[in-house]
């Protein structure tokens, strides 16, 4: 069984999409054994608490300086002994010793077909907004490894989704994520439990 600790920002989107996959049985062979927020507030840690998962806040707020927040992070990942880290829509640099540690064992979801609309700057919204601003006619998700660069690391799976005319970057976003992101993510891990990807591809 593929222990999994999900790591989360916000509303946990990509979460409920992952754990839906594994109630489902769309996801075998794995389990969330910790939900991870650098934000008390976020609503994934709810809806992680609602499934009976462990969910824990770590927020640098809580800490004097990057180091000890860090330190405190990867304290909280090592505890729950996980075999795949997920970031679903975490909006903090990871440690290097975290990535060390863990190499070839984190994934990412992110919101376009890298290499496009990708790297430093590049999140949430924004992605969005600068495919809209570019005139592209298909973008879409990508899920990856992580390595010490941002959205460098080896890519595991895409999806390809239509921009439409008249697309604001919230209607964009939503698209993104229901043609695109809540099925790779899912995809990607269930293929990883099953030994369908190994370590860096």
């Amino acid at each position: 069984m593929l222990k999994v600790c999900v790591c989360v920002s916000g509303g946990g989107t990509n979460l409920q999409a992952v754990m839906d996959a594994m109630e489902s049985g769309a996801v075998t062979n794995a389990e969330i054994v910790r939900v991870i927020s650098n934000n008390k507030n976020a609503f994934a840690l709810e809806r992680a608490r609602n499934k009976g998962i462990d969910a824990v806040a770590v927020s640098p707020k809580d800490y004097g300086d990057r180091a000890l927040f860090n330190e405190a992070l990867l304290k909280c990942v090592d505890e729950a002994a996980p075999d795949l880290i997920v970031l679903a829509g975490f909006l903090v640099v990871l440690p290097p010793a975290m990535i060390t540690k863990y190499q070839g064992r984190i994934i990412n979801i992110h919101p376009s077909l890298i290499p496009s609309f990708c790297g430093k700057g590049y999140y949430g919204l924004k992605v969005h907004e600068a495919a809209l601003a570019r005139g592209v006619k298909v973008t879409g998700a990508t899920v990856h490894f992580v390595d010490e660069g941002t959205d460098t690391g080896p890519i595991i799976l895409q999806k390809a989704v239509e921009v439409l005319s008249g697309d604001t970057p919230e209607i964009l976003q939503r698209r993104v994520m229901e043609q695109a992101e809540w099925q790779i993510l899912p995809r990607a891990i269930d293929m990883i439990a099953n030994g369908q990807i190994s370590e860096y591809i």
